[in-house]
């Protein structure tokens, strides 16, 4: 079946005012190994606390250790790990440790992410958005394939946004050597790629029972990611006033924390997706696709929905698998 055909509703039960309480009810993850990147703040906290909760042991990477152990305090069911997602020879130290324990891995969620950030690049000359929240996924789902594999079935989740709605991956400047900067424009490409790289995996993956997707919170209030955003942006997208506060009618319609994590918790375990992967999905359910119907308006929160058909496409993803392959100088051999 082709994936455009399976990027559709599928009408899960949930919505998006369903909780990651709503969605994991009755699902029990008793010895269920997962990873959470980010997984020690804003949905990616709520994640971790969800899943452990279920009975799984979640492993939290964190580049912010005294961070992650203060924030995860008291839940059971914890390890936490070194990881610097920025820093390629930290994501082989800390991959190599975890299939050194010869663990299965049942889950792997993609969280972490950065946004609103000025220019900057890593180590190889690679424009920082595009490194931490798409190719330090490749690369760390990459090396931990093997304990992907041991698993009786797995699912990894790439934690991707409406954002991507920003920008289709330039294949042709992807670093930004022959374009004016935009920091916008660097995040879109950053999690089209995040969706691209759902549907490459799956098609390679899924013979191993190993399924993949991408997913949108939604509008959420409380994180900490738009916390660089200049807030001139804010009043000119109608979400602010003139003094820079939120718009009560506007708060009152975003996502709280449990509503933003949510898909997340729902694409890791519904039984509705066993036979269905690489799609990107939205209010705890596979999303539309946006063919230009569907009417935008950042003041409104239930209107920041839809993928674009770019970021799904086929063609696309198997060449940035490849070019993917390249920049990070490692084969991710499905096999």
């Amino acid at each position: 079946m082709r994936l455009n055909q399976l990027q559709q509703p599928i009408n899960s039960g949930f919505n998006a005012q369903s909780t990651t309480q709503d969605v994991i009810k009755g699902i029990d993850l008793s010895g269920k190994i997962v990873i959470v990147t980010g997984g020690y703040a804003g949905i990616g906290l709520e994640t971790t606390k969800t899943l452990t909760k279920a009975g799984a042991t979640v492993i939290v990477p964190a580049r912010d250790l005294e961070k992650a152990k203060k924030n995860l305090k008291g839940i059971e069911n914890i390890e936490i790990e070194k990881l610097d997602l920025i820093d390629p020879k930290s994501i082989d130290a800390f991959a190599e440790k975890f299939l050194s324990s010869g663990r299965k891995l049942d889950l792997l969620i993609n969280n972490a992410g950065i946004m609103w950030v000025p220019l900057q690049r890593d180590s190889r000359g690679i424009e920082s958005q595009l490194a931490t929240n798409y190719l330090s996924q490749f690369h760390l789902t990459a090396k931990l394939f093997p304990a992907l594999k041991k698993a009786d079935t797995a699912r990894v989740i790439s934690v991707s946004s409406y954002g991507h709605q920003m920008s289709p991956f330039d294949f042709e400047d992807l670093n930004f050597e022959n374009r004016e900067y935009q920091t916008l424009a660097g995040y879109g490409q950053s999690k089209t790629a995040c969706n691209l790289f759902s549907v490459a995996l799956d098609e390679r993956a899924k013979k191993f029972n190993i399924r993949a997707y991408s997913l949108h919170p939604g509008s959420v209030y409380g994180t900490d990611l738009g916390r660089e955003e200049p807030i001139d942006l804010y009043i000119q997208m109608g979400t602010h006033d003139k003094d820079g506060k939120i718009k009560p009618e506007v708060e009152a319609k975003l996502k709280t924390i449990p509503q933003g994590a949510a898909t997340t918790v729902w694409c890791a375990t519904s039984p509705l997706l066993e036979n269905i992967g690489g799609v990107y999905c939205e209010n705890c359910d596979i999303a539309e696709i946006d063919n230009g119907q569907i009417e935008h308006r950042y003041d409104e929160p239930s209107t920041i929905r839809g993928v674009q058909p770019y970021s799904i496409d086929a063609e696309s993803a198997e060449n940035l698998w490849k070019l993917s392959e390249e920049m990070i100088g490692i084969k991710f051999d499905v096999k």
